[in-house]
């Protein structure tokens, strides 16, 4: 079963073409790594998937409903969906465990008791539940951004969004974020995330799509993708990673 079909899809802003024909399909329990340069249109990409951004034309897919009907119930839509941001997001007048459970109660209509039992349950498997009454000002970028990442998978979506998770943090601590993405690829989470770790791609993805002026040029696995490119926009890109990962 495929959770996501994108058909055709054309987004812009403005004179500007952002996402040009795109076309991708995500079956079930797969993680799909969308790499490329800034302005390649990976984070558009994610946020038309969750709605953030309207379409110019194209459909986008979630278990076979089109979901960029104008007339869809956004809100509907969102539920099936989870999504993670570079920057957090976390409400910081709220502690950890309130950030949590608020959707599920509010949205979802889970018992307070039962949302809080859940959330101390994710925080203990990812050894955060001694953060549980903290505030997210109280805890490293890190420690953030697995909340974050906690939060979304609370409500336990059909597809989980993550763009460039890693890239607000220190290296120290992006191993640790990635350790949890690493998890949930295990659990058979769907996921769709972009990143500039060519590394952890090769360790999660099922499917690595480059991206460049809003085309997906080059699709394949990782090691296709990532160690024998075919395409020289490919090759190019990925030398440039390399040559920075060394400066």
């Amino acid at each position: 079963m495929n959770v996501l079909e994108v058909s055709n899809l054309r987004k812009t802003f403005g004179d500007e073409v952002v996402l040009n024909d795109l076309n991708l399909v995500v079956p079930e329990h797969t993680a799909t790594v969308l790499i490329g340069a800034s302005g390649s249109g990976k984070s558009t990409l994610l946020r038309c998937i969750n709605l953030l951004e309207q379409i110019d034309d194209g459909e986008i897919r979630i278990d076979g409903i089109e979901i960029s009907d104008p007339h869809i119930n956004e809100d509907t839509v969102r539920r099936k969906l989870g999504m993670v941001f570079q920057s957090f997001n976390l409400f910081p007048h709220m502690t950890v465990l309130e950030n949590i459970t608020l959707a599920p109660i509010r949205v979802h209509r889970v018992s307070k008791e039962e949302a809080i039992e859940s959330a101390k349950t994710l925080l203990s498997r990812f050894d955060l539940l001694d953060k549980a009454d903290q505030y997210p000002d109280r805890l490293s970028g890190g420690q953030q951004q697995r909340v974050a990442i906690i939060r979304s998978i609370a409500n336990k979506p059909r597809l989980l969004l993550l763009d460039e998770v890693t890239s607000a943090l220190d290296p120290v601590l992006v191993n640790e974020v990635l350790s949890i993405v690493r998890d949930l690829k295990a659990d058979g989470m769907t996921m769709v995330l972009a990143t500039h770790e060519m590394g952890f791609a090769t360790q999660v993805a099922d499917e690595v799509c480059f991206l460049k002026d809003g085309h997906i040029l080059e699709r394949g696995t990782a090691k296709e993708v990532l160690e024998s490119p075919q395409l020289p926009e490919t090759k190019d890109f990925l030398k440039r990673v390399h040559e920075a990962g060394r400066l």
